[in-house]
């Protein structure tokens, strides 16, 4: 099972494992980084990690093995695309991070961070249409803080339950599940913002109005 694998891993190397596991998943790793992650929060359960320096490792993993690929195709440019379009099975992940590039733009490096294999493929994208890399880790670097701290408490609180991981990663990776939290999300900001606005305009009309003192007037 990946706990105990895991749990071996970090007995011989300590956090470094966590961050190795996670930076080799852009040469194509067979475990998911869902996993990984969710599993390492759960070695925290159990007390074999301590929290903080786990969550700082996995994190760095992470956003490390993604921008790898950033890398890679900001400095090889097509020769990066065509490497690991040979890779087989990887053509179909190619033309759906295209896909989300296409149609959210800088967006899609959020998104695809909930599209396993994909979220390899799109810092390949975007490196080879050279966009910066402060851009790159401003959406990448922030989602995948959240993506990662998601995933980790999930397995600290969840526990030694490894049956529940496939359940976890399945809903997480599931299409309609994803675009249903970016709605909602969209809708409490929109909520909030309506609300802000209200409040402020509410504030000002109750405020009392400066006394206007005409100068010409003669008492």
């Amino acid at each position: 099972m990946i706990v105990d694998m895991l749990s071996q891993s970090v007995g011989q190397f300590g956090y470094f494992a966590l961050f190795f596991m996670l930076w080799l998943g852009i040469v194509g790793m067979p475990i998911p980084d869902e996993v990984i992650v969710l599993s390492a929060g759960v070695l925290t359960s159990m007390g074999l990690l301590h929290v903080f320096p786990a969550f700082i490792a996995t994190y760095l993993g992470v956003v490390s093995g993604l921008s790898l690929g950033y890398v890679l195709g900001r400095w090889l440019g097509a020769p990066a695309l065509n490497w690991i379009s040979r890779k087989k099975g990887m053509n179909k992940y190619v033309e759906q991070a295209q896909s989300l590039l296409d149609r959210y733009g800088s967006y899609a490096l959020c998104i695809s961070y909930f599209f396993p294999v994909v979220r390899h493929v799109v810092p390949y994208l975007v490196g080879i249409g050279k966009m910066t890399f402060p851009r790159y880790a401003l959406f990448s670097y922030t989602t995948g803080f959240v993506w990662t701290l998601i995933l980790f408490l999930l397995g600290h609180f969840m526990g030694n339950k490894v049956e529940l991981l496939t359940s976890y990663v399945a809903l997480l990776n599931n299409r309609t599940v994803i675009f249903s939290v970016l709605g909602v999300l969209v809708l409490i900001a929109a909520a909030y913002y309506g609300f802000t606005v209200w409040r402020k305009q509410k504030s000002m009309a109750a405020a009392p109005q400066p006394l206007m003192i005409d100068p010409d007037r003669k008492e």
